[in-house]
């Protein structure tokens, strides 16, 4: 079994390298990400740099291996969240074919992030960073 810890650890910490990688493009470049803000919440810019902001420290908290259920199952709740009210949406009804091409395929990445973020969290009673004679 210490093989399958391994593997998992760096499937963990190549998410946790994608996740921050996510957060430094909101921040780097988050009026590109403001067309994904839907209009009925207010703050506008702000949403960019409070998502970078979850997706780094998500991506902290598993790499550090600090408050992972946490960071996974709020994570997993904001990728669903955005495949309901920005993908979807976006999916049916963006006019050109490309648009609703590239929502659906956000869709189904975030949708994988997020079950991912649910595994991670489930199991997370399991990570650290020895092997047990239970591992």
């Amino acid at each position: 079994m210490k093989h399958y810890h391994i593997v998992s650890r760096i499937a963990i910490y190549l998410l946790s390298v994608i996740l921050i990688a996510f957060g430094l493009f909101h921040y780097k470049y988050p009026y590109d990400l403001l067309v994904y803000v839907p209009d009925f919440l207010p703050g506008g810019i702000t949403w960019a740099y409070v998502v970078g902001t979850a997706f780094i420290l998500a991506g902290l908290s598993f790499i550090t291996n600090n408050f992972v259920k946490v960071a996974g199952y709020v994570l997993a709740a904001m990728l669903i969240v955005f495949v309901l009210t920005i993908h979807l949406p976006n999916s049916m009804n963006a006019g050109a074919p490309e648009m609703r091409q590239m929502a659906l395929i956000n869709l189904l990445k975030d949708t994988a992030i997020a079950a991912f973020a649910l595994h991670i969290a489930a199991g997370a009673y399991k990570q650290h960073l020895h092997f047990d004679h239970n591992d």
